[in-house]
């Protein structure tokens, strides 16, 4: 599965997937009535460096990736994944995440860090502990789920 920068004729399939999980609210701690101009500003912020997974002419999958903090931290990087709805259980977010690994590793950081996994989005837990990370942490209550109510988010670290 190929995987390449993303760039702005990208747009609308990264809107695409970012839309319905972004509505959804139960995995990502971002506004569900956010727009499409605000959605796509966020993901290819100044900061962040995105990319999209490519099969067959279709991008199944995106993620960005960015230094976790400046200064004193700006040696761990951070990532953030979505997966078109279709594409789930092909591997696409693990192809996503091995990618942003080794990227990651090229450009010198010594660590990946993520900042805010809603624990009840167990297929992203169980993935992210395949892949090697740990629960670094847990912050009780700290996501209102539009179902569930207050869930618990995890921070979950790797090594390079």
């Amino acid at each position: 599965m190929p995987i390449r920068p993303a760039t702005p004729a990208d747009h609308d399939a990264i809107w695409s997937i970012l839309e319905p999980v972004i509505r959804a609210g139960e995995t990502w701690a971002l506004d569900r009535d956010m727009t499409r101009e605000q959605a796509l500003a966020y993901w290819f912020a100044p900061d962040r460096e995105p990319f999209v997974l490519e099969e067959e002419g279709r991008i199944l999958g995106t993620y960005f990736m960015r230094a976790n903090h400046a200064g004193g931290g700006a040696h761990i990087a951070n990532a953030g994944y979505m997966v078109a709805e279709d594409a789930g259980g092909r591997g696409v977010g693990a192809a996503l995440c091995l990618d942003s690994l080794e990227r990651a590793r090229e450009r010198g950081f010594a660590a990946m860090q993520f900042n805010f996994v809603v624990s009840t989005n167990v297929r992203a837990v169980n993935l992210w502990h395949r892949l090697g990370f740990e629960t670094a942490g847990r912050l009780p209550g700290a996501f209102h789920h539009p179902t569930l109510g207050e869930v618990d988010v995890l921070v979950m670290y790797q090594r390079l």
